[in-house]
């Protein structure tokens, strides 16, 4: 029987090793490396479905805390899990809650067997494990469930980082254990902080429990931008060639072409969407700020030769008008565009590689600082 998923390594360009790829999964297939709009509580902001279908998303992303705590995992396994519940068809992918552990570091209090924590929303208590994460994530049922992982904060010393690690690793073999569905496939999570020999070690250790795939985590939480290119340097020879390697919460244009330049094939972020929600449109010409009274009178649209809904039809002025003017219309249409931009950058980065020129492609886009 045929296996549910399936990655084939189409293409190494000869110059960069950046990686062509193409991965099978019951919802359809993704064309890597991809961009991966996020919608963490089962929307993408400002967009509906057909919107996403527009902008040509393959896969989109939610978060396992945040359903969790609204409107519960078992509503949405009652509507007939995520797809369903949001009216989205192609593939998912769920993030186990991990890096809100980090991020709400001060409501949440680390044990070994799991996390307690405080919901932001109403102060109430929580405990998360490993086998709950993994129950939470079955009954959603995206295509993707991600491990439940411990990020270590880049400011912490080695001591801690080891600890967090080896905590990540013990969760993984936990979630691996309780993970039923035949349907999902499970991702394992690198961590190890900025410390060299630590991403070794964990690439190592989770390489060998043979995951469907591999997130990268713990990067872009603060740490400079030389030094995870510097981790996913030192990462590059020890993930495995023929699994999905996802640079977790990574999307910045710049980003997005430096992490393809070292092999990685998924991304996710929530720039495009929230910058649009302050005016703000990504370009291959650079940021547009648009609520800036320098577009006016610009009555062309936010970027030349972009097909998406917004470009196609409206001008800078005009959305200019709506951002001051406090429109709603405003965060939709420069979302669209946004996320349109970062799609449509895969999209040309995975023709680059297919033409062994992407160290040129990569070159010319990021001398024209795009982020």
């Amino acid at each position: 029987m045929e296996q549910p998923f399936r990655f084939e390594l189409l293409h190494v360009d000869k110059h960069t090793g950046a990686r062509r790829g193409r991965f099978y999964t019951p919802h359809g297939v993704i064309e890597t490396p991809a961009y991966m709009p996020v919608g963490t509580q089962a929307t993408v902001k400002a967009m509906t479905p057909r919107d996403l279908d527009d902008v040509k998303a393959q896969i989109i992303l939610s978060n396992t805390y945040h359903l969790y705590l609204r409107p519960g995992h078992e509503l949405v396994k009652e509507a007939g899990g995520l797809h369903k519940f949001m009216h989205w068809d192609k593939p998912i992918l769920t993030d186990s809650g991990g890096f809100q552990v980090f991020s709400l570091a001060g409501i949440n209090d680390i044990r070994e067997d799991g996390v307690l924590f405080r919901s932001h929303i109403d102060g109430s208590k929580h405990f998360f494990t490993p086998e709950k994460v993994m129950e939470i994530e079955e009954a959603l049922g995206a295509d993707i469930a991600m491990c439940f992982d411990e990020c270590a904060d880049p400011n912490k010393d080695h001591a801690y980082a080891v600890r967090a690690m080896d905590r990540t690793h013990r969760w993984a073999e936990r979630c691996q254990r309780a993970h039923t569905r035949a349907d999902q496939a499970l991702f394992g999570i690198v961590q190890g902080s900025v410390y060299p020999d630590l991403r070794i070690e964990s690439a190592k250790t989770l390489a060998s429990m043979d995951f469907i795939g591999y997130g990268i985590g713990g990067l872009s939480v603060g740490e400079p931008k030389p030094v995870m290119y510097e981790m996913l340097d030192t990462l590059r020879p020890y993930m495995p060639e023929n699994k999905p390697r996802y640079l977790m919460g990574v999307g910045s244009p710049d980003c997005l072409l430096e992490g393809v330049m070292r092999g990685i094939d998924l991304f996710d972020c929530v720039l495009q969407t929230r910058s649009a929600r302050n005016g703000l449109a990504l370009t291959r010409n650079g940021r547009l700020m648009l609520r800036n009274k320098t577009f006016e009178h610009d009555f062309s649209p936010i970027e030349e030769g972009c097909d998406c809904y917004a470009c196609r039809n409206f001008t800078r002025a005009y959305i200019r008008h709506l951002i001051k003017a406090d429109e709603i219309l405003s965060a939709q249409l420069v979302s669209m565009h946004n996320l349109r931009f970062s799609l449509r950058l895969m999209e040309d980065a995975r023709t680059a590689i297919e033409n062994d020129c992407y160290a040129d492609f990569a070159a010319e886009l990021l001398g024209r600082k795009l982020f």
